[in-house]
């Protein structure tokens, strides 16, 4: 039986700030534009964390079964480790994705918008079939595709919409950056697992690329976030504030462009992680005085 220090490391609170950066820019969105709810975007944040969580979980699970967490680097897998039994981890990943469906349910009878519902099944069919199913698509380099949109796009306009109740503009193009920031710690985590990714069959796009090219992205992912901000200045002047955190894309870059590899780009996974928060909340900062 795993401890409960074990299920929150299996949780990977490292990849929170995902689900937590994208609300936190929406909710700047919908301050700029006067119509933030304080419960709604609460929602909105327990929705996009439990979605985290349960990917997380479903992702141990369907790793765990196939054998391809068995040698795996950095941190613990709940199945692969033994953890905790396969059907527990399932149990954990169901439950997660069930929680969140009804806390989303719940902005969705608030907000009279039905449509919203299928995006909501789209989010937690694309958390379950990144490693479930026959036919996993993370197993087919479109990880990152899949995280730019749905811990991108989508968190960042659904929670502007749920709380302004209208589609924003402002909140499409907002998404850009804290989707290429989200897909960063996607590519340094791929890159730290190639080499045993390649060798299980797990096919992510580090592997397709190869090791250099996937640091050259992983660098592009870091730098575009603030090219996008600066080409939002004449219209937000206030997002400007974002600059501010570019020293913190330094250490995490260096290490990753100087080759490192394995347990080394832990540390930058962790370094992505407060660039990623520092960004967003400005970012957010930036949206609210804006707009």
């Amino acid at each position: 039986m795993a401890t409960p220090a074990q299920w929150i490391a299996g949780a990977r609170p490292r990849t929170l700030p995902n689900a937590i950066v994208p609300v936190m820019a929406g909710t700047g969105v919908a301050i700029g534009e006067g119509g933030f709810s304080w419960w709604r975007a609460l929602l909105a944040l327990l929705v996009a964390l439990l979605l985290q969580i349960g990917v997380n979980y479903a992702n141990d699970y369907s790793d765990g079964i196939r054998g391809t967490d068995d040698q795996r680097v950095g941190p613990m897998r709940l199945v692969g480790s033994r953890a905790a039994t396969p059907r527990q981890v399932l149990a954990a990943a169901l439950g997660s994705f069930a929680a969140a469906a009804v806390l989303g349910l719940a902005l969705v009878l608030v907000t009279q918008a039905w449509w919203v519902l299928l995006v909501g099944a789209a989010a937690i069919a694309a958390g379950w079939f990144y490693t479930g199913g026959s036919r996993p698509y993370g197993y087919r380099a479109l990880g990152e595709a899949s995280v730019f949109v749905f811990f991108g796009v989508v968190p960042v306009v659904g929670t502007a919409f749920v709380q302004t109740e209208q589609l924003s503009w402002a909140a499409l193009v907002a998404s850009v950056p804290v989707g290429l920031l989200s897909c960063s710690m996607l590519v340094v985590n791929n890159l730290r697992d190639v080499d045993t990714d390649g060798q299980t069959g797990k096919r992510t796009l580090a592997v397709v690329l190869g090791a250099p090219r996937t640091r050259t992205l992983y660098t592009a992912c870091l730098v575009v976030p603030f090219a996008v901000v600066v080409a939002m200045v004449p219209i937000t002047p206030a997002v400007a504030l974002t600059v501010l955190a570019a020293p913190l894309a330094i250490s995490p870059v260096r290490t990753v462009l100087s080759g490192a590899t394995g347990p080394a780009l832990i540390a930058a996974l962790q370094q992505t992680g407060k660039l990623q928060m520092a960004y967003g909340a400005l970012l957010a900062i930036g949206l609210a005085v804006s707009l």
